[in-house]
């Protein structure tokens, strides 16, 4: 890691400050995610869609499987943005080979269910480290921080419930006076495909406004606990006084 050219003025900071600068880094860098998220998740969100007809709940499930491989992309422009490099999305295809395919298996399965997983993910996909190492860098940032990475990860859960509910529920506003209760029993009970259809439209869209957040937030709580490893802070005020 480059700690002289990082945009971010590095101090040790609580988790939940870590994870609010995560946010602001969204904010700062949304033209970069855009162009290369947006193109992305558009062909992801369609093709998963499109197999709606093989089974009403499939878009869901494959949207649900795939946000860990999804993350990947957010934070491979995260990782730029910290430097102020924009990322267009032929940066993201040159490297794809890397951010896509490397670590593919175990990135939707046994990372899958991981509570910290937006935390830990950084260290796996942008140290480059294999084995025992990447094992005890891994414990090496949970000691001490798990239950601050946990929270964040099940508030972003509970976002993400009450997004989903939100939105699946202005269907039963909108509906004409008198249905609400049969549009309410059709979409929550209903096996068809249309009410299914709504949901997994309703959960693509959380995941597309949500995700960056979510990345973003667990990325600087990761640089945030470097920086407590390796006193970072000091290094990059060297750095810049004497450059």
């Amino acid at each position: 890691m480059r700690v002289e050219a990082l945009a971010l003025q590095l101090r040790p900071r609580p988790m939940a400050e870590a994870a609010d600068l995560g946010v602001l880094l969204v904010h700062r860098h949304a033209r970069s995610l855009l162009r290369t998220w947006a193109p992305l998740f558009a062909v992801v969100a369609l093709l998963a869609l499109a197999t709606i007809e093989i089974r009403p709940w499939l878009p869901t499930l494959l949207l649900f499987c795939l946000k860990p491989w999804l993350d990947r992309s957010l934070l491979f422009v995260l990782a730029r943005a910290v430097f102020n490099d924009e990322t267009r999305f032929a940066d993201l295809w040159a490297q794809q080979r890397t951010v896509w395919w490397q670590g593919l298996l175990s990135t939707l399965t046994l990372r899958r269910l991981s509570p910290w997983r937006s935390y830990t993910q950084p260290a796996l996909q942008l140290e480059g480290q294999r084995g025992k190492a990447r094992r005890q860098r891994r414990a090496q940032l949970l000691a001490g921080k798990r239950g601050a990475a946990f929270g964040m990860h099940f508030v972003f859960a509970n976002v993400e419930i009450a997004l989903c509910a939100g939105l699946a529920m202005l269907v039963v506003w909108f509906a004409p006076e008198g249905l609400h209760r049969n549009v309410l029993s059709w979409l929550w009970q209903s096996a068809g495909v249309g009410n299914q259809l709504v949901l997994a439209l309703a959960y693509a869209l959380v995941i597309f406004v949500l995700e960056p957040f979510y990345v973003a937030a667990g990325f600087v709580m990761y640089l945030n606990r470097r920086v407590e490893l390796e006193a970072w802070d000091i290094e990059q005020e060297f750095r810049r006084a004497f450059a």
